[in-house]
């Protein structure tokens, strides 16, 4: 599973929620007819009724939830698609899913740790990397990142641990 979103909150009485998206642009979660809802460890598939981009909020509904407190308990929920129904990467692009968990390396050979999430800044994404307590973060953009190798696990980099 590529988790997708996350439900946020109820959205009116019947049944609607709000969802926070990691997708490119909010409505491209809208073209799955089928979502998986994780909560606490469980995967669960749930047939997406309606969904729709409202102001600056993605809100859906899902077949059996009929009511804003049934939305309610959804709230926190993670949405997933499997890999497989996703849309091959551009060349050069990579699913962040993809990015989470590589071993990152600067060009002395040095282990900086592992890709533990991606946040969103507006200008670029940034790397969070973490070597047990140490976090360092590292901008994805291109005077910093040498290459992704996906296959073998390994992000380059042109980053020291003390920038």
């Amino acid at each position: 599973m590529v988790v997708m979103g996350r439900v946020t909150a109820p959205f009116g009485v019947r049944g609607w929620f709000k969802v926070y998206t990691l997708t490119a642009e909010p409505d491209n979660l809208c073209d799955y007819p089928v979502w998986w809802l994780r909560r606490e460890g469980d995967w669960r598939e749930m047939k997406v009724i309606a969904a729709r981009v409202q102001g600056n909020t993605l809100v859906a509904q899902l077949a059996g939830v009929e009511s804003r407190e049934a939305a309610a308990e959804l709230r926190g929920s993670e949405i997933g698609v499997p890999r497989e129904q996703l849309p091959a990467a551009a060349s050069g692009e990579f699913y962040w899913a993809d990015l989470i968990g590589l071993k990152v390396v600067n060009r002395a050979q040095d282990e900086l740790g592992r890709v533990a999430r991606i946040v969103e800044t507006g200008a670029n994404d940034v790397l969070v990397v973490k070597d047990g307590a140490e976090e360092i973060l590292i901008p994805f953009i291109a005077d910093a990142i040498v290459k992704v190798d996906v296959a073998a696990g390994v992000i380059a980099v042109d980053w020291g641990r003390d920038y």
